[in-house]
Formats: C-alpha cells, sequence, structure tokens
C-alpha cells in the first residue's frame, strides 16, 4: 500500500519583523534542509487556529523578532504494510535533514495506485507477475550484506 503522509513542523526563523517574511523564511530554510536529497516533499504554510474559538490564525507566531513557523510537510511513502509504518518512515526520513525541528504527524492517506492494478495481473503460464521482487533486494538480503 502506498500512503500520503503529512507532518507539522515548527520551524524557528530570527529576526523578522512579519509574519509574511517569518513563512517565507521558513520555507526557504526548510527547502534548503531538505533538498535535494529529500526534493519530493511538498512544503505547504501550516493551518493554525484558536483553541478556543476555532477561529484560523497566522501559521507564524512572533515575539521579539523570532518566530514559530507551523509547516506542513508532505510526502509519499511506497510499499508500506501499516499506516503507522508510513508515519515511521516520514519522521525518519524528514527528521534525518530537519535537525532539532519537531515534527507531529497530521495526516496519513492511502493512495489507491494504478500500480496495485497491474500487480494483480498474471502472464500467459497464469503465474503472478514478480516485477518488485527482481528489482528489489529481500530485507533479510540487505541485512546480510
Amino acid at each position: 500500500m502506498d500512503c500520503r503522509v503529512v507532518v507539522e513542523a515548527a520551524v524557528p526563523v530570527y529576526d523578522v519583523a512579519t509574519s509574511d517574511e517569518a513563512v517565507r523564511i521558513a520555507i526557504s530554510k526548510t527547502g534548503e534542509m531538505l533538498n535535494p536529497d529529500l526534493n519530493y516533499v511538498e512544503i505547504n504554510m501550516g493551518g493554525r487556529s484558536c483553541p478556543h474559538c476555532d477561529e484560523a490564525i497566522e501559521p507564524a507566531f512572533i515575539a521579539a523578532d523570532e518566530s514559530l513557523v507551523a509547516l506542513e510537510l508532505e510526502m509519499t511513502v511506497f510499499n508500506v504494510e501499516r499506516d503507522e509504518h508510513a508515519a515511521r518512515i516520514a519522521r525518519k526520513e524528514i527528521g534525518q535533514r530537519l535537525e532539532n525541528i519537531p515534527l507531529e504527524v497530521l495526516e496519513i492517506e492511502e493512495i489507491e495506485s494504478d500500480e496495485a492494478d497491474d500487480t494483480d495481473a498474471t502472464d500467459e503460464t497464469g503465474d503472478e507477475e514478480t516485477d518488485d521482487e527482481d528489482v528489489l533486494p529481500e530485507f533479510e538480503e540487505l541485512i546480510d550484506e
């Protein structure tokens, strides 16, 4: 199964005057940390709301020219067995590049893929196709190496 995972990141930004400036700098800073290894991660402004009145508020909190910006990082994780597995993979991959930035998984959505339909097909001899097995080594083989 393939999953789309959305992770919230709290990115600190320094020497800023406005919320818009803080968000722009946070997105740029996060993009630099993720690229080129994770250039497939989408970076968006985070959505925040007041805990008491549910009113939408700015994604950046500014105090003394410093800001904490909420960003949503979205990536697709392939070939996982459960949602929890997809969440762990996304947090690990993103967390390795965003040192000292707290992450929280917001959403995990299973993706319907065209490839899933192809794996159920059979070839002329009636055997199931094993393209994935030919391309990727087994986990145990990787450990032995």
